[in-house]
């Protein structure tokens, strides 16, 4: 079976020496500018296929080490995800979007209660 001009592979029948983008990175590469040699189909019901492009394993280059400027822009990233625009303190964890500030602040009531 192929698909758009590449082998298509059914779930978890992928030939050994290739991986996925996750699977390369868990294993500390990356596709490093290689074409998706085949695809991963894994079957859904009432919706199309989940599809997962796979690259070779011997191909892939090693991640690139993070520098100082990436390491401090993350943490200044993350911290401003766990800051609460209300309070403005650091809830411990990421402000869910849906509520676009922390727990406490969104339901004040519950934790008087409490």
């Amino acid at each position: 079976m192929a698909g758009h001009g590449i082998p298509v592979y059914s779930w978890r029948l992928a030939p050994d020496g290739l991986a996925t983008r996750r699977q390369l990175r868990a294993a500390g590469l990356r596709p490093g500018g290689q074409d998706v040699v085949a695809q991963l189909e894994r079957p859904r019901y009432r919706r199309g296929p989940l599809t997962a492009y796979l690259y070779r394993v011997d191909l892939a280059k090693p991640v690139r080490p993070m520098t100082p400027g990436k390491a401090a822009a993350l943490a200044k990233a993350n911290t401003a995800r766990r800051t609460c625009p209300e309070c403005r303190t650091d809830a411990g964890y990421v402000i869910p979007a849906s509520l676009g500030m922390c727990v406490p602040c969104a339901y004040p009531e519950d934790q008087r209660a409490a």
